[in-house]
Order: C-alpha cells, then sequence, then structure tokens
C-alpha cells in the first residue's frame, strides 16, 4: 500500500549523565564558559531557592508548594532561550525559567503564600508574562491566545508554554498545538516530561513512544531532549523559538528530566514510586553533570562553589525577610480584581467580609 506520511522524532544531547560531550558540534553560546558558568549559577540558585520553599511551608510559613527539584536544567533552558520581548505562559513549577526572567523569589512566596500579589510581577521582561496556572493545561490557550495576537499585529514575538507529561494528554493542550499549526502560530510548546503525573508514570500516561510527536499531528515540528543537560533544552528552544519568530511555524518541545521530589508538599511520593528508581535518577542530576563539565574547562572549582553558596543563602534570606514583612491584603482584596462591575451578590458578601474585617479590630 502506499505510504501517506513518515516521520522520525531526532534527540538531542551534549553532556551525559557523567558530564563527558557526547558531541563535538557544541553551540556558540556553550563555548562561551563565562556564560555557562552564569546559568549554572541560576541552576545552584533556584535549587536553593527551592530548598527553603520547602523549609519555609514545613514551619507553616508557605502553603502548598510545588517543587522544583532536578527540574533545573529544563527549567533555566527555556528562559535562557527567550528574548526579553516574548511571553511565557508557565504552569506552577517553572521557577528557574521564571528566575531568569526577573521573577523574585518573593514573588513566588506572595502567590503560594495566598496573596494574589505575587502574580503582579514587578521585573521586566517577567512583567507581561503570564501569572501561574494551576489548572491544568489552560496556559497553553492563553500562549496560542498570544502567538495569535503577535501574528495579527505583526510583531515579532514568540509565545512559549510549560506543560507537564500528564498535561500534554489534556484537550487543552491538543487545542492550543493545532491552532497553531493550522494558523501557523509563533508557539513553542515545552513538555517538562518528568516521568510522573502526581502518581501516574509516564509508562501508563501515553501509548506514544514519545510525547515530542504528539506535535506531529498539529503539524508542529518536534524534538525530544535531556531535559538534564541545559546545553541541549537551550540549543533545541533557542532554534524553536527562532524558527517561530522567522514565521516558520510553532514546535513542540519535549525535555525528559525527572521530579526527584513529591509533586507538592502535599504529596507523599514513596507511596507510589520506590526507592531504587528515585536512587537511579539522582546519578542524572542536572547539577551534578553541568558543574564536572565546566570543572573539566578550569571555570568552576570548589572554592567558587561554597562562595556562590554562601550568597544564595544570604539572597534567600533577604527574600524570605521581604515576604514575611509583607502586610497583607485587606481581606476585601478577594473582590476586587475579578469583574469590572462587582454584581450584586458578591457586592453583599464584601460589605459582610468588610463588616466582619472590621468588628475583628
Amino acid at each position: 500500500m502506499p505510504i501517506a506520511a513518515t516521520f522520525e522524532i531526532e534527540y538531542l544531547q551534549y553532556l551525559d549523565a557523567e558530564g563527558k560531550l557526547v558531541r563535538k558540534d557544541l553551540p556558540d553560546f556553550a563555548q562561551d564558559t563565562g556564560h555557562m558558568v552564569e546559568l549554572y549559577k541560576l541552576m545552584a540558585s533556584t535549587r536553593v531557592f527551592d530548598t527553603k520553599s520547602i523549609a519555609l511551608q514545613r514551619t507553616g510559613k508557605l502553603g502548598t508548594y510545588a517543587s522544583c527539584l532536578g527540574h533545573e536544567a529544563t527549567h533555566v533552558g527555556i528562559g535562557s532561550a527567550m528574548r526579553p520581548e516574548d511571553v511565557l505562559a508557565p504552569s506552577y513549577r517553572e521557577y528557574g525559567a521564571q528566575l531568569y526572567r526577573g521573577v523574585r523569589p518573593r514573588d513566588v512566596y506572595m502567590y503560594w503564600g495566598g496573596d494574589e500579589r505575587g502574580n503582579d510581577y514587578q521585573n521586566e521582561p517577567a512583567k507581561h508574562d503570564f501569572a501561574w496556572s494551576v489548572p491544568i493545561g489552560t496556559q497553553c490557550l492563553h500562549a496560542a491566545g498570544s502567538a495569535l495576537a503577535f501574528k495579527i499585529r505583526n510583531e515579532k514575538r514568540v509565545a512559549v508554554c510549560t506543560i507537564g507529561d500528564g498535561g500534554s494528554s489534556k484537550s487543552d493542550f491538543y487545542g492550543a498545538i493545532n491552532v497553531a499549526g493550522a494558523r501557523d502560530l509563533p508557539l513553542v510548546a515545552a513538555i517538562v516530561n518528568n516521568q510522573w503525573a502526581i502518581s501516574v508514570p509516564r509508562k501508563i500516561q501515553s501509548g506514544a513512544k514519545t510525547l515530542a510527536q504528539k506535535g506531529i499531528a498539529a503539524g508542529l515540528a518536534c524534538i525530544q531532549v535531556d531535559g538534564n543537560d541545559i546545553i541541549a533544552v537551550r540549543q533545541a528552544m533557542s532554534s524553536a523559538i527562532e524558527r517561530a519568530r522567522r514565521g516558520d511555524g510553532g514546535s513542540v518541545v519535549e525535555c525528559v528530566t525527572y521530579r526527584l521530589g513529591d509533586h507538592t508538599t502535599a504529596d507523599d511520593a514513596r507511596r507510589y514510586r520506590g526507592k531504587e528508581e528515585v536512587e537511579e535518577a539522582w546519578k542524572k542530576d542536572p547539577l551534578k553533570r553541568l558543574r564536572v563539565w565546566l570543572e573539566t574547562q578550569k571555570a568552576w572549582n570548589q572554592k567558587m562553589e561554597d562562595a556562590w553558596q554562601a550568597e544564595c543563602g544570604e539572597w534567600m534570606d533577604n527574600e524570605v525577610n521581604a515576604y514575611l514583612e509583607t502586610k497583607p491584603q485587606p481581606v476585601t482584596a478577594m473582590f476586587d480584581y475579578t469583574f469590572a462591575e462587582l454584581p450584586a451578590d458578591l457586592a453583599r458578601q464584601r460589605d459582610e467580609a468588610l463588616a466582619l474585617e472590621k468588628g475583628a479590630h
């Protein structure tokens, strides 16, 4: 029978788990060891931030928090591939990408602490990025809408969304990539495949051999990369973003990584996955492999590591203090940012809340 279509998914990796190069054609950015040091420092500071975040939650100073442990290369790779004028539509754990684009830890803490002002990013270029999205997949539609606006306005900007392996099974994701393919939109969808959709393993999440190939049906360019190799993530994302900027269409980039921690602080991953699996995943630690490579390039050493860890500790102390010292909003703030004109029933509830707050004082 005649063949209607064929396809293949390329896999990209530069650094293996031991920090050794598996390809000789290093991208230009990776040949700048000073730049790679800066990326490593952000990955390391993201891990310090994550550790502090969990400690805050465990001591009752933060609400439920979604850890990014193990995702540092994927997240920083995504953020560093974007231009300031591009737009990021994250889910709820892409802190490395957001920190790169100017989101402060205190913003993250305000959000997970129940204060919506955390979504009001103060720094560029994060100021025009989307807020965290806890509903699974809706951020992909927001990104597709932004990409459509960029095309209509003839703006050379790209919308980037992130989605987990489980989220890539949602209709929101499929709808977003379908319209991106049909309308030739500047959209790049990064699937952060960390192997677990809460307690559902990748092996039963989808029958597809790769998650990247989901973009084939939408007519998008697709690639799978080692998500623990920041060089591979950055290169694949940069190529996809610039392809979209040129008007050559969108892409799906699958970053294969691992969630080393619990899904959130409300989860106990020990109930559904074995200790041996996690120990094996730690051998592919993204920070370790990049640090080893930088050390072989004589660009990093233990003294520099110790100094940077100390600087990160001071940075986090300042951010935590800024968060804890922020005065809470009035209880009525929950009514202030949803409707241009508050419906009568909510107006009554607002008045009742205001009366109760005044009575408490």
